[in-house]
């Protein structure tokens, strides 16, 4: 069980909302709509999406790291690298 596995169904209701979002945005495309209300529509899509990804971020070092953490060892060590790795991911983008 993974450890937003609890939260499974607002994070789906989330992405749900999102894609939502994305669909309407490429519709301002077509549209040929407004080049700052597209951005604006895009940068609300981007703050969703990292939204998302700082819960399961959450979610992911309360349970599997800490988990790891308690075992020590090899895994302990590949969670947290792991972990760190997902971080530096999320403040590149």
């Amino acid at each position: 069980m993974h450890g937003y596995t609890e939260n499974k169904d607002d994070y789906l209701k989330r992405l749900r909302r999102i894609e939502g979002q994305v669909r309407g945005i490429a519709k301002m495309v077509e549209d040929d709509k407004y080049c700052i209300d597209i951005l604006t529509q895009v940068s609300a899509a981007t703050k969703a999406l990292q939204s998302v990804a700082l819960g399961l971020l959450e979610e992911h070092m309360g349970g599997c790291v800490v988990d790891a953490a308690r075992a020590g060892g090899a895994e302990a060590d590949a969670k947290v690298k792991e972990a760190s790795e997902a971080i530096a991911r999320l403040v590149r983008s």
